[in-house]
Parts: structure tokens; C-alpha cells; sequence
């Protein structure tokens, strides 16, 4: 697995029943602050047709999905970088994350109160990105006093590592989330090595009633092109009826969201855009009892592939074979791609494409 989204938002905007419908884990869910108060995790498959047809030419193998991680951090207030409400302690958890799932809340509700009374979608991302930037250039600055003793002291890698730490002070100033900024590859090794809560990746979460689906209406337009200026993703559902759609099974998933003119649920929409916020791809293998989807960055290469099945595989690669999905599904069985010739011997440097189902050779 090894990939996080942490679910940030303020509170009473739908958090713990977007985690529930996703995760099916029940955390708890109340009409009051803080009702979580200490991070739930789920696990969630990520959705993959190919697994299934993959599946299929296999049936006595046990199938198994690659999985993204949701962590249902507690709700942020303002003044949360300054200890107000649980703030230091959930600006803590959300460091650990890969992604920021923001959950906003577009929906009016008389049994949901607003902890501002009223709802007002551009505001509540405000406070939020505020209390990340005020983070980050506290988290920041704290380095520099540090750094600044050793760069003056005639240390090379510390007066490197003040120049990168400018920049991102310089920039967090000016409101330019970390994630939008260029860096070289020294200052990028300083900038991960703090994990900046601003550098992480966005994808906001509009949680709407029934009536505003598909686009939220206006506020939706509004928070699309502010994500669109971030360079941040973007999903729109009702948290409260991908709850119940959660229970259903797929086939009575599908006829509901028709018509709301989707393809897909809401849940299915926010875990694939997800994947692809974080710049993820799938491969496959079917040795052993299973056929299983794997989880890796998009440029990775054969051996650090290897190496999320079992570390012993990255340190001990020989070569990969390697089908495209598309040519074993063509064809039907291991056999008959083979006959065909879609099967290639790939190096260490070949980089593993999406979709490819692959066995690895090593040496223990």
C-alpha cells in the first residue's frame, strides 16, 4: 500500500461520513465539534476493471486489489496553527499524509450546524489553507534559525539548504502553495525532507445536497476554477447518499447514479481521482494463489517495482517479463500471449507502464 490521503476539512462538514461511506468503518459521526478526536484509518480498493477481467482468467486464484489509505483527521479551526481547538496535534497527523483529501461543505441543514453559523464554502477554504500556510512558515522559519548558525559557521550544505528555504519562506508569504513551486533537485531534497503541509498534493472534496448535483451550482463553479488556479483536483457528491449507496450492491449503485447523470459513484469518482492526484499507476502478477494489483508511482522502474512485492525482489532483480494487459485479455491465457510473442524480457531500466501485468526473476 504505502499511500495516505488525509481528510482535512472544517468541523461539521461531512468528514467522518465521507470516511464511513468510503471506508465502511462506521467512525463516529455527530452534529458537534471534534467529534473525532483521534484519526481513523481506513482501507479502501481502488477500483479496476482490468483486475476483474484478469480475474476471470484465473478463477481459482484469489483476487486482490491495490489499496489507498484514508485518515480522518479531526476538524481544523481557526487559529489550529496556534494550538486552537486540536490543532497542533491533527496539523501533526496531516504530515505523514502523501495527499489532502478538503472536504467543503456546500450543504444547508438545519440538523448540521456550521461551527460560523453560516455556510460559506470560499471562507471555510480560506481558514483552512491559512492555518496550512501559517504552519508551514512557522515549520520553516524554526529551520532557517537553525541552518543560519551552521551556513555561518562556513557550512556549504547548510548555506544550500538556507537558499531553498528562502524560497519557500519568500513564497509562503506571497500566498504560492509549495506544491506550485519549481524546484531543483538539492532544494527539493530540503523541501521533502520537512514535509511542508502546503507541498502536499489537494484534492477538494464538495460535499453537496442531492439537489445540487452534479456541478454544486454556482459555489462549485467558483471552488472549480479556484482549484483550477491551484492546480489542485476537484470532486463533487453528497456525502450523506454515498453513505447509503455504500450498502447497496453494484448493480443498484449503478441505476442510482444515473440519474444524477454519473457513470460511476460519487466514492468511486473521489478514489480514482485520487490515484491520479497522486500520480499513480497499477501493474499486475498472477504467480501464486493470487492475481493482484500493485500500487507504484508512474515512473517507476522495473526494480523498485519488484521491490513493493518484497524488498528481497528489488535487491535481488534479474529481469521482468512483461504483457501488456491488453494483449493477455486479447488472447485469453499466459499461453496464448506467449505463442503470439507479447511477452518482452525488460532490465533494470525499464519503467513499468500502466496496465502491465508482470513476473519478476530475482536471485535470493
Amino acid at each position: 500500500m504505502g499511500f495516505t490521503c488525509g481528510i482535512v476539512g472544517l468541523p461539521n462538514v461531512g468528514k467522518s461520513t465521507v470516511f464511513n461511506a468510503l471506508a465502511q468503518a462506521h467512525a463516529a459521526v455527530a452534529n458537534y465539534p471534534f467529534c473525532t478526536k483521534e484519526p481513523n484509518r481506513g482501507v479502501v480498493a481502488v477500483p479496476d476493471e482490468r483486475l476483474d477481467k484478469l480475474h476471470g482468467l484465473f478463477p481459482d486464484k484469489k483476487k486482490v486489489p491495490t489499496t489507498i489509505e484514508f485518515l480522518d483527521i479531526a476538524g481544523l479551526v481557526k487559529g489550529a496553527s496556534n494550538g486552537e481547538g486540536l490543532g497542533n496535534q491533527f496539523l501533526a497527523e496531516i504530515r505523514e499524509v502523501d495527499a489532502i483529501l478538503h472536504i467543503v461543505r456546500l450543504f444547508e441543514s438545519e440538523n448540521v450546524s456550521h461551527i460560523y453559523s453560516t455556510v460559506d464554502p470560499i471562507r471555510d477554504i480560506e481558514i483552512i489553507k491559512t492555518e496550512l500556510f501559517v504552519k508551514d512558515l512557522e515549520t520553516v522559519t524554526k529551520r532557517m534559525e537553525k541552518e543560519g548558525k551552521i551556513a555561518r559557521a562556513g557550512d556549504k550544505k547548510a548555506q544550500a539548504a538556507m537558499d531553498a528555504l528562502a524560497k519557500a519562506r519568500g513564497n509562503l508569504e506571497k500566498g504560492i502553495s509549495l506544491r506550485q513551486v519549481s524546484w531543483g533537485e538539492e532544494e527539493k531534497a530540503v523541501i521533502d525532507g520537512l514535509f511542508l503541509l502546503t507541498s502536499k498534493p489537494v484534492l477538494y472534496l464538495l460535499n453537496v445536497s442531492d439537489k445540487d448535483l452534479p456541478d454544486g451550482r454556482e459555489a462549485g463553479k467558483k471552488i472549480r476554477a479556484i482549484a483550477e488556479k491551484e492546480g489542485a483536483g476537484l470532486v463533487i457528491l453528497a456525502a450523506e447518499m454515498e453513505a447509503e449507496l455504500a450498502e447497496l450492491s453494484e448493480e443498484e449503485k449503478k441505476e442510482y447514479v444515473k440519474e444524477f447523470h454519473f457513470e460511476e459513484s460519487g466514492l468511486r469518482r473521489l478514489i480514482n481521482s485520487g490515484y491520479a492526484l497522486l500520480d499513480l499507476i497499477s501493474f499486475f502478477t498472477t504467480d501464486g494463489p493470487e492475481v493482484r494489483a500493485w500500487t507504484i508511482k508512474r515512473t517507476s522502474r522495473a526494480p523498485q517495482a519488484a521491490g513493493k512485492i518484497h524488498t528481497d525482489f528489488e535487491r535481488g532483480f534479474i529481469r521482468a517479463e512483461v504483457v501488456k494487459f491488453s494483449d493477455l485479455a486479447k488472447y485469453g491465457s499466459i499461453h496464448a500471449a506467449r505463442e503470439k510473442g507479447c511477452f518482452r524480457t525488460e532490465g533494470k531500466d525499464y519503467v513499468v507502464q500502466d496496465g502491465d501485468v508482470v513476473h519478476f526473476k530475482f536471485a535470493i
